[in-house]
């Protein structure tokens, strides 16, 4: 449905997932991410997909966690409420890397924060010349969340990682796409039907698409500790730093 914040569409077995909050810049809300791991459970659902695109209505990819959600998190990060919504904004990213399709994140505009989470998430990455790849926590006053030194690390490396990470720095699509941190860097109306074109390669195959992409997560995944690890590793200073947050107002 058009009023949905997470819309899917089904053309020759390849899975569009598109994100379609526009006016907050698609920022994750608790609901909206209930509501896109709806959406990954009925492609999983589904014998006749074989791969997925994940995509963004309006001007950026996905701008991170939603504001609101993480000031209301922020006044008692391990209220049962508060809990259960971080935990759902980091469930959708990492549901997305479960998915039993082969993944294409096609970017366009901003991804900071959970937003570059969830392109991490995807198996590959086709970006936007211009686009801007902002890791973001630090500058808010937050570490990071959800697996987040894990997932960048394994593409880029030590170095790059920490560059953007810990140091702040924006990368551009087409630096992403020097770095490894993207397969290609196009102009941003071609980024849509090139990882279409990519995904609809693999979904020619549904079957063998699922069994290829799950030995392939398992023989080069997160190296050193587990991305799920991870994710629990930094929750407690990802919390810590939402509550110091908002007791400094």
């Amino acid at each position: 449905m058009a009023d949905s914040e997470v819309l899917l569409e089904v053309d020759g077995g390849v899975a569009v997932v598109t994100l379609n909050a526009p006016d907050r810049r698609n920022a994750l809300t608790p609901a909206m991410a209930a509501e896109f791991i709806a959406v990954l459970d009925e492609v999983d659902g589904r014998d006749d997909v074989g791969a997925l695109v994940l995509t963004a209505v309006g001007r950026s990819f996905c701008a991170g966690g939603d504001v609101q959600t993480l000031l209301d998190a922020g006044q008692d990060p391990a209220a049962g409420p508060a809990w259960d919504g971080m935990g759902a904004i980091y469930d959708s990213f990492y549901r997305l890397g479960q998915v039993r399709v082969p993944t294409v994140a096609a970017v366009r505009g901003s991804a900071v924060g959970a937003g570059m989470n969830m392109l991490l998430a995807a198996d590959l990455r086709v970006v936007a010349d211009d686009a801007r790849l902002i890791c973001g926590f630090l500058k808010r006053g937050l570490h990071p969340g959800g697996g987040h030194f894990v997932i960048l690390s394994r593409l880029i490396g030590r170095e790059a990682a920490a560059a953007m990470a810990l140091f702040g720095e924006e990368v551009s699509g087409a630096r992403a796409a020097e770095l490894g941190l993207a397969w290609a860097s196009l102009p941003a109306d071609d980024v849509e039907p090139r990882a279409r074109e990519l995904a609809a390669r693999v979904a020619a195959d549904p079957e063998l698409a699922r069994v290829a992409v799950a030995n392939f997560r398992k023989e080069t995944g997160p190296p050193h500790v587990s991305w799920e690890i991870a994710t629990q590793f930094e929750r407690p200073a990802q919390m810590w730093s939402m509550r110091r947050s908002a007791d400094r107002g």
